[in-house]
């Protein structure tokens, strides 16, 4: 049995953290720390009706047929391209959401109608359909399969209500996927793709194990041999502890580790590409350096000093020009500001002097632009405050003159004094900057002549050259900084660890619950594949990784994959019953029990060997809970090993639907 201890609370030891830590980054991954045993996932079918208009040679016109099934082992007879296949790929697109392969004959049906049995609830599927595509659908569900078999469409008084609706074959496919995961209590099996991808394996993967692949097919579960899925579904189907949890957690490990390890490798990349880039600068710059030395020498000693003292000169002067040109024409902006105010002043002082209404306005607001548009008044506007004594901003009249004019009179000729005195000394300023901006300007022109001079002066152009060479390698190395170590980031950290940590307290789970399991399983695949006539056979090896290992021929090891078709076959159903007699007996939830085989004769199995597969699956489907669909083109065989009612069968030559 499993440890006891609550998961979290393992993980937690096992990784060094609080149990607090562990459930944080649970949280944040959205994955669930456990997942209570699975609910019964069993699925039958039990009555397919097709109807539509047949066109061609053969019995063309309108059709309507129905098909019940019963549990145990069902043949579907009838000549080669007369429907057999086709009734699998129909159930098979009803329950899955699309069929696994088109068949020809598709294109003929207008209706078509599924009753089923899914974990327990009894399920109507109805699908409208032309030139192969649905154009509406309805999911349905009944209280029993006698109710859903009368109806197409909801009826709420006898409890017959919609699960959902779709309007064209995506919508469908999208929306059966989405019902059976819940109704059958699964979840998507979650995989990393290249380290750097998580993709997500939903209700199609979990049919493939449903409907038999062809026996070539190297996958021993399901039909799908990539991204481990064969082990993951006999996994889930054994009801291992968490086994989807488990999944998500290996994935999401493997994409953050990955994540992290590309991070810091191309950081690491980098930083090397970079030292190597310094290196190499380092090392011109070092020549460089020498080969300018070295003319230096020659050249006296003292003209690189004189020219590098020169061009810091200039360059100092050119900075301080600059600044003074600047904030000469700061100032000039102010005195200019200044003296409009000191001319505004004026005219203000003369207007209150000759009017009573300027007077009256003198305190008030003086706007130059409207409050709401931000335009400028027009002189017009202006001229109308003088002369009709209408407000500017307003144009309504203005009235009465001041109790007082001498003060504002007063006042006005204050103001002028003091615009007066900020215009003069703005002026003072502004003067003061055109002095210094002249004599920066003449020093600077008189350093960039002596430059001039200096560099005309040197008699060695190797060491115009070689000085530039230096200053380049500089300024190079300048912006080529060191790289700094790649970051950790602590909660990334902390997710790989906690999670490496769950993966294998999960697997402990796994292999636990595994040697309690697998030994009844391969038991059990070893007696059936006996019995599917598999002679040879001594005894079987299944792993969680579905990985079968066969012993026969003496003592004689081969894997799954070396098996001739026929042999696969046999494996593949003793596989599934066996998943269905181990469930029974631990009682756990595992396989559906649904088993759909196409053509078991057509893979190279001899006449005798087929009759003695189809007996034995006839009794085991009976023994064990299972419903079996096959289809064969060998009408005596069918009647060999079934009976009547079993038979679903046309007329030789004949369709079946």
């Amino acid at each position: 049995m499993a440890d006891e201890t609550a998961l979290e609370t393992r993980i937690a030891a096992r990784a060094k953290v609080a149990v607090g830590g562990v459930r944080s980054v649970f949280e944040a991954q959205g994955i669930p720390l456990g997942v209570p045993p699975a609910r019964p996932r069993s699925l039958r079918i039990h009555r397919l009706r097709l109807a539509g208009v047949r066109t061609g040679t053969l019995e063309p016109g309108p059709f309507d047929k129905t098909f019940e099934f019963a549990d145990g082992l069902t043949a579907l007879v009838a000549s080669n391209l007369r429907g057999k296949s086709s009734v699998l790929e129909l159930v098979t697109w009803c329950l899955r959401g699309t069929p696994r392969e088109m068949s020809g004959a598709i294109h003929w049906l207008s209706e078509v109608d599924l009753d089923a049995t899914v974990a327990g609830q009894a399920m109507g599927f109805r699908l409208n359909l032309q030139s192969e595509e649905i154009t509406s659908a309805i999911a349905l569900s009944g209280p029993d399969q006698q109710t859903l078999a009368t109806l197409r469409s909801p009826d709420p008084v006898q409890g017959v209500l919609p699960l959902f609706r779709a309007t064209n074959s995506e919508s469908y496919a999208h929306q059966v996927q989405a019902l059976m995961m819940q109704w059958m209590d699964l979840q998507p099996l979650v995989s990393a793709q290249k380290g750097t991808t998580a993709v997500a394996h939903g209700w199609p993967a979990y049919y493939g194990a449903l409907y038999m692949p062809p026996a070539r097919s190297a996958a021993l579960l399901g039909d799908v041999v990539m991204a481990g899925l064969p082990g993951r579904l006999l996994q889930v189907f054994l009801d291992l502890p968490a086994a989807a949890v488990l999944a998500k957690v290996k994935t999401q490990t493997t994409l953050m580790s990955t994540a992290r390890q590309r991070r810091q490798s191309t950081a690491t990349a980098a930083q090397a590409e970079r030292a190597e880039q310094r290196g190499q600068i380092e090392a011109d710059l070092a020549a460089a350096r020498a080969r300018l030395a070295q003319l230096t020498q020659a050249a006296g000693g003292s003209e690189q000093e004189s020219l590098a003292d020169l061009a810091e000169a200039t360059k100092r002067l050119s900075t301080a020009a600059a600044n003074s040109e600047e904030a000469w024409e700061e100032l000039m902006r102010l005195h200019r500001q200044a003296r409009s105010q000191r001319q505004r002043d004026e005219k203000l002082l003369n207007d209150v002097r000759e009017s009573g209404i300027a007077r009256r306005l003198f305190h008030g607001l003086d706007p130059t632009t409207c409050p709401r548009c931000d335009q400028g008044f027009a002189v017009e506007r202006r001229q109308l405050e003088v002369r009709d004594h209408s407000c500017a901003v307003c144009a309504r009249p203005v009235q009465g003159d001041d109790e007082s004019p001498e003060d504002v009179v007063a006042e006005a000729e204050e103001r002028v004094k003091s615009s007066a005195e900020a215009e003069r000394l703005a002026k003072e300023a502004l003067e003061q900057a055109e002095t210094e901006l002249d004599q920066v300007s003449r020093d600077l022109r008189a350093a960039q002549d002596r430059l001039r001079q200096a560099d005309a002066a040197a008699r060695v152009p190797e060491h115009a050259q070689a000085r530039e060479d230096v200053l380049r390698l500089e300024g190079a190395l300048s912006v080529l900084p060191e790289l700094p170590s790649p970051a950790v980031d602590p909660a990334e950290e902390l997710a790989i660890k906690v999670l490496r940590a769950a993966a294998k307290t999960l697997e402990d789970d796994h292999e636990r619950e595994a040697a309690r399991l697998f030994t009844d399983l391969n038991a059990e695949i070893s007696a059936l594949a006996r019995t599917f006539g598999f002679a040879a056979l001594e005894s079987v090896r299944i792993n969680r990784a579905a990985h079968l290992t066969i012993t026969s021929d003496g003592g004689k090891e081969r894997n799954f994959t070396d098996q001739v078709p026929g042999e696969r076959l046999r494996l593949r159903i003793a596989v599934i019953v066996a998943l269905l007699r181990v469930g029974a007996a631990h009682q756990i939830s595992t396989h559906p029990g649904l088993l759909l085989i196409d053509s078991p004769k057509a893979e190279e199995i001899q006449d005798v060997d087929i009759h003695l597969l189809l007996q034995e699956l006839d009794d085991v489907a009976a023994t064990n809970h299972l419903q079996v669909l096959v289809t064969t083109a060998d009408f005596s065989l069918a009647h060999d090993v079934l009976p009547a009612e079993n038979i679903k069968e046309a007329a030789e030559g004949k369709p079946l639907w």
